[in-house]
């Protein structure tokens, strides 16, 4: 199973403000943007580590599940969330030829901790050497205000962790706080998602 981003978060998007204001730099020198390059990285570098260890994307963006065995007979779990839709599913065989799977034949369940797509019977075969590939959106919002709070704090938090020990210091793991403000949001995947 492999998941790839589509889409990416646009640059402007991103809370750089906010975050320059948690790590208390200055402002209204003439050179006050001289950070935003390591201050961008860094947010990026905290999101991608919150999503993962969530599942949840922060920013609502395209992704693609691929898969050489499907979870289950009936249910295929999409292991990012929350899941907004799935645009398509598709059966592609080992020389590059695909097959649109018709969407009367799943529907997808779009649960806060279980998302993913329930055949009416069964799933459809996925061709030897072959996959199946789900094209999906997945997040929260296009913008930053309307992320959930505690998770939009981890960022910051874990933001400003990655900005004090970007020269080197060993790291001690994730911070406390942060464990506790995504704990409500981690999925415990075991098995891969529901088998049914």
């Amino acid at each position: 199973m492999n998941i790839v981003e589509e889409t990416s978060v646009p640059a402007e998007a991103l809370p750089l403000q906010q975050f320059r204001e948690h790590l208390r730099l200055g402002s209204g020198f003439s050179n006050s943007t001289l950070q935003d390059t390591l201050l961008e990285s860094t947010l990026r570098a905290a999101i991608g580590a919150i999503e993962y260890r969530t599942g949840k994307a922060l920013f609502r963006r395209a992704f693609v599940l691929r898969l050489e065995d499907w979870a289950g007979p009936t249910f295929q779990p999409i292991l990012r969330g929350p899941l907004v839709q799935v645009s398509s599913v598709r059966l592609v065989s080992f020389g590059g030829e695909f097959t649109e799977v018709a969407g009367s034949t799943y529907k997808v369940v779009p649960d806060e901790y279980r998302a993913g797509i329930k055949a009416r019977t069964t799933l459809p075969q996925i061709p030897h050497h072959g996959y199946a590939e789900v094209r999906f959106e997945a997040g929260y919002s296009l913008d930053w205000d309307a992320v959930p709070e505690s998770l939009a704090q981890a960022v910051m938090v874990l933001g400003s962790h990655f900005y004090d020990t970007r020269t080197g210091v060993p790291d001690t793991g994730l911070p406390m706080l942060v464990r506790v403000l995504i704990e409500a949001f981690r999925d415990l995947r075991l098995f891969g998602g529901r088998k049914e």
